[in-house]
């Protein structure tokens, strides 16, 4: 009797162990955490795999396991992993991206689970990018404006003036740089618009564009107003009137345009300024090139971002922790390495002062002063938006860009079938 109860207490401890989350912790006391992360640059990779050793060296009841997770895929990817209660702990995802898993309460809500120095070094406007209804959800951590990179020989000798952060150049006067570049064969600017619309809403918040506009009652709506206009305008004539942009490249990814901007075939590449990182490697030896801050408007230099995040698993049974290695990977110093491995400017304040993103080589000083002007991007909590960008409006800047149709084409399927997809998201 005494051997049966013997064995059936072993028995249920061996149950009891079995459901604590893994043998890891089991034997050990340990916490397992799985942190998902995109990056895929080389530079940035090594950087974060260096993060996650440091981390476990320092905490040896608190182990990391770094996964390595896909941009290509990681929405999909997520979704199942959410839904077959296998999310990682600590998730690596971009803003515009959120809305869905927030609202459908797979992600944490991390306002009581952030450090004060986390949450004061981080601008608020950045903040806002990861605020969905009453709650955030993500930690905004790289960020990237959109630069013209630009033949420094071309426009020298074509005698234009180069702009700066504090005096760039206007949309009108942008149009007319690029025509004067233009002839014999070449274009003063290549727009590379596979995906036409986060590009033409973010750069269209420096005209006053806003596109969505939220009624006292919560809900959106899509008006494509004279300010929204600025930037499509400006893309359509410089391709079909001007020719001084290169229609093929117009469904072409910014790597498609690079062999033939090295090429000189176009003076200008409106690029992310991450892209920078492929220029150093790959230019001829002996090209020279710059980084150009994009047009202004009315609004100056402002453009729309969606920046990198850091989030944690609603169903993840050790916040807390993970919230620690969030705030650590997030330090400045090591913020500072992650925005040098991607080639991107860091949210932080504290990290945007470090030397290394203050110089002139690669053009980092100008995408820097380009910081204080970015806002979260103009669709960052329209609920509906991934479906109206891909059946509405995806389809219907391509056909404008191209000359396929009109002004008023456009911004009839914007808004009339625009709205109607927005509406069903929104009963």
């Amino acid at each position: 009797m005494r051997a049966r109860l013997t064995t059936g207490v072993l028995v249920l401890l061996l149950l009891l162990a079995g459901c604590t989350g893994g043998g890891d912790a089991a034997n050990s006391g340990r916490i397992t955490l799985r942190f998902q992360s995109l990056a895929w640059q080389q530079e940035s990779v090594k950087a974060d795999k260096e993060l996650v050793k440091e981390w476990n060296a320092a905490h040896p009841d608190v182990k990391v396991e770094y996964v390595q997770g896909s941009w290509d895929s990681v929405h999909d990817q997520l979704l199942t992993s959410f839904e077959g209660g296998e999310a990682p702990d600590i998730i690596h995802d971009a803003s515009d991206d959120l809305a869905d898993f927030a609202y459908g309460g797979y992600l944490a809500d991390l306002r009581g689970l952030l450090s004060r120095r986390l949450k004061s070094d981080i601008p608020q406007r950045s903040w806002r990018t990861t605020t969905f209804g009453d709650g955030v959800y993500g930690v905004p951590f790289l960020q990237e404006p959109r630069v013209l990179v630009a033949n420094a020989v071309w426009l020298k000798k074509a005698g234009v003036r180069i702009p700066t952060p504090e005096h760039p150049w206007s949309w009108p006067e942008f149009r007319q740089v690029t025509k004067r570049l233009s002839g014999g064969g070449r274009y003063g600017v290549a727009w590379p618009l596979k995906e036409p619309v986060s590009a033409t809403l973010n750069l269209s918040l420096s005209a006053g564009g806003e596109l969505f506009h939220r009624g006292a009652d919560g809900k959106v709506t899509v008006r494509f107003g004279a300010a929204d206009q600025v930037v499509p305008r400006t893309v359509h004539d410089q391709a079909n009137i001007d020719h001084s942009a290169s229609p093929t490249t117009l469904g072409s990814g910014g790597s498609d345009t690079l062999p033939g901007f090295f090429g000189g075939k176009y003076a200008m590449v409106p690029l992310g300024f991450s892209y920078r990182q492929q220029i150093a490697q790959q230019a001829p030896k002996g090209f020279a090139w710059q980084v150009l801050p994009a047009p202004a408007g009315a609004d100056g230099l402002a453009q729309g971002v969606s920046p990198q995040t850091l989030s944690i698993a609603e169903d993840s049974p050790h916040k807390k922790e993970a919230a620690a290695f969030v705030d650590f990977l997030l330090r400045p110093r090591n913020m500072v390495r992650l925005a040098l491995g991607d080639w991107m400017l860091p949210t932080g304040t504290r990290a945007l002062k470090d030397p290394a993103l203050h110089t002139a080589e690669n053009g980092w000083a100008t995408g820097t002063a380009l910081a204080a002007h970015l806002r979260p991007a103009p669709a960052q909590s329209v609920r509906g938006y991934p479906e109206w960008k891909d059946k509405v409006a995806t389809p219907a800047f391509q056909e404008y860009y191209s000359g396929a149709i009109g002004l008023a084409a456009l911004r009839h399927r914007l808004e009339k079938d625009g709205n109607l997809v927005l509406a069903r998201y929104q009963r």
